[in-house]
């Protein structure tokens, strides 16, 4: 379903990321403490008018480090862009929310992270952030805070929080905004979805926690909300999507919160599925058509789940032992992929043609026949020997949970360039 691009190095591990509305443009949160906006080249422009030679079509371009800075003496828990791509907020384990021009990762503004009640704790590290509207800078913690910010002229009117919800008993795992409604004057969402410890909540702007399911017995992960589905019975057609930790996903009805509609199990490894830690929907223009949601897993794979048919259709490798912490979806259509010290930038595959199947399927007969005629004179498949071999010294690297020391130099580029 996707190809990859590019493989991007980075310099510590990724905690977040966040991609811009409307531009080509990554931000990446580090455990190191810093925060490191790039630029990807476009896909396509008006003018190209199709000329094969183009940057569009031949997938040639550079990607560049806008800025890159220090943002936080502790690790970067969580990026966000506003609304308009202006302005960038940023949290980190120092106890410091900041914002910052998008364009030179200049600071405009900070303040402190409200402590936690719990005497032990001298800060609430955050555990995400989400721009609701222009008006509302939503911030979560691992104590289970839900903080409301007033962030008009893309600055804090206030150092302290203008609400504080609590809707969960444990850290806020994810935050889905639900779409206005049609009475709604602003166009702007006001309630949202969160998850937290084995719970799913719904929260109001302004009345607070509305509802609270039933104890899942799971631990929720991630969250995406998906419209525009089949209408039958009470059903609208909107859901929320949930990721557990043992690699189920559960989808709830709006409306219907007090437990899950349905269920699609996504990973049936032994000993209980992977963790789904993160989510994102396939824009209309991507991929096989319908309703898709891209699952990161725990375990490194990327994991493609068809709602109607409810099954997964297509599977990718982001890494081979560290998780997907961070998926989305960039302006153009790429998905971006992150976990570990790597970035990956994913396109859509080329759909193979019904000629070049016929070609593959008549060589595979063609070396079958070979193969039959070399087992006659005990003739032993050396390739096969080989990479027999190279899977073996694989599983090694993975029970070893570590880094192959001898790999190369990662290479951050597209194809095409020099």
């Amino acid at each position: 379903m996707f190809d990859t691009v590019c493989s991007f190095p980075l310099s510590s591990d990724l905690f977040a990321q966040a991609i811009h509305p409307s531009e080509p443009v990554l931000t990446l949160g580090l455990s190191s403490g810093h925060v490191q906006t790039i630029r990807l080249p476009p896909v396509g422009d008006e003018d190209d008018d199709g000329d094969e030679g183009s940057p569009a079509k031949n997938g040639s371009g550079q990607i560049e480090t806008a800025w890159r800075t220090h943002r936080h003496k502790g690790s970067c828990r969580t990026v966000a862009f506003s609304l308009d791509g202006a302005s960038l907020y940023s949290a980190g384990t120092d106890g410091l929310l900041k914002a910052a021009a998008t364009e030179t990762g200049q600071v405009e503004s900070k303040i402190a992270i409200p402590p936690s009640n719990a005497p032990s704790s001298e800060t609430d590290a955050p555990s995400l952030i989400h721009a609701l509207s222009p008006q509302t800078l939503l911030l979560a913690t691992d104590s289970s805070a839900l903080h409301l910010y007033d962030i008009r002229a893309n600055n804090f009117s206030k150092s302290t929080p203008s609400q504080t919800y609590h809707p969960h008993d444990d850290y806020i795992s994810s935050l889905t905004p639900l779409p206005p409604s049609e009475a709604s004057t602003s166009g702007f969402s006001k309630q949202w979805v969160s998850t937290g410890g084995t719970t799913l909540a719904v929260t109001d702007l302004r009345r607070g926690v509305l509802v609270q399911s039933e104890d899942q017995e799971e631990e929720l992960l991630s969250s995406v909300y998906v419209g525009g589905l089949g209408t039958r019975g009470t059903s609208k057609g909107e859901k929320v999507l949930v990721g557990d930790g043992s690699g189920v996903l559960t989808l709830w009805e709006r409306g219907v919160w007090d437990d899950q509609d349905e269920r699609i199990v996504v990973d049936r490894s032994p000993g209980g599925g992977e963790s789904l830690d993160v989510m994102a929907l396939l824009p209309e223009e991507v991929g096989p058509g319908g309703k898709v949601v891209a699952i990161g897993l725990g375990d490194g794979r990327v994991k493609f789940a068809k709602l109607g048919v409810n099954r997964v259709v297509a599977e990718i490798q982001h890494h081979d032992h560290e998780g997907v912490v961070s998926l989305g979806f960039d302006v153009c259509g790429r998905m971006i992929s992150g976990g570990g010290e790597i970035i990956k930038v994913w396109h859509e595959a080329e759909p193979v043609i019904e000629e070049e199947i016929n070609e593959a399927t008549k060589r595979k007969l063609d070396n079958d026949d070979d193969d039959e005629d070399g087992d006659e004179d005990g003739w032993v498949d050396e390739d096969s020997e080989e990479e027999e071999k190279t899977k073996k010294r694989r599983k090694k690297r993975k029970r070893g949970k570590g880094k192959d020391r001898n790999a190369g130099p990662f290479v951050a580029a597209f194809s095409g360039l020099n």
